[in-house]
């Protein structure tokens, strides 16, 4: 088992600023994709369904994040497929961990993001820090309460993805500990 702590990604949001305008003066490569779990929600014969999902994705990401000292794994709706959709065009191995979530979307009694409680079982009382587009307030306070290892919530803003600051801040965490 590494003793490193974890690094929770997920894909839309922090490496798919999906909400984007235009991101090509920063680096980002377009790809259409079709993921088994997307295509399942297209209508048969739908325009969508035959140009597949739209990926933005940075080539430098993989790199940048395999040189910080954490043990990657995918926190993302993606699951397996990040590592065959996602992983190769950001330069990660094909063959990272994933999250399996018994049910994407479930709405949490307390309020908390759905993957929340999942995240935190799967960390097992590893120190971690989980990237994502949709972590709240909420979840870092319940995380807080209740995971005895160090944790950090890392929201990415969709617009923009991950960015500098946002490398510097896992750096920083990272070498904290």
């Amino acid at each position: 088992m590494s003793t490193r702590p974890l690094l929770l990604l997920d894909v839309d949001g922090p490496l798919n600023p999906f909400r984007a305008l235009y991101l090509g003066h920063r680096g980002y490569v377009t790809r259409r994709v079709h993921p088994a779990s997307w295509s399942a929600r297209q209508p048969p014969g739908s325009r969508r369904l035959r140009r597949g999902l739209r990926v933005r994705l940075h080539p430098g990401h993989g790199a940048r994040l395999l040189a910080l000292p954490y043990e990657l794994a995918w926190a993302t709706t993606w699951q397996h497929q990040a590592n065959e959709m996602i992983a190769p065009v950001i330069g990660l191995p094909a063959d990272l961990p994933v999250i399996e979530w018994p049910e994407s979307f479930e709405r949490d009694p307390d309020g908390l993001y759905w993957k929340t409680r999942h995240v935190l079982a799967w960390a097992a009382g590893r120190p971690f820090v989980w990237v994502d587009d949709m972590i709240t307030d909420l979840d870092v306070r319940h995380v807080a309460a209740h995971h005895d290892a160090a944790a950090l919530l890392l929201p990415v803003d969709a617009r923009r993805g991950l960015r500098e600051r946002d490398f510097t801040e896992l750096q920083r965490w990272a070498l904290s500990l």
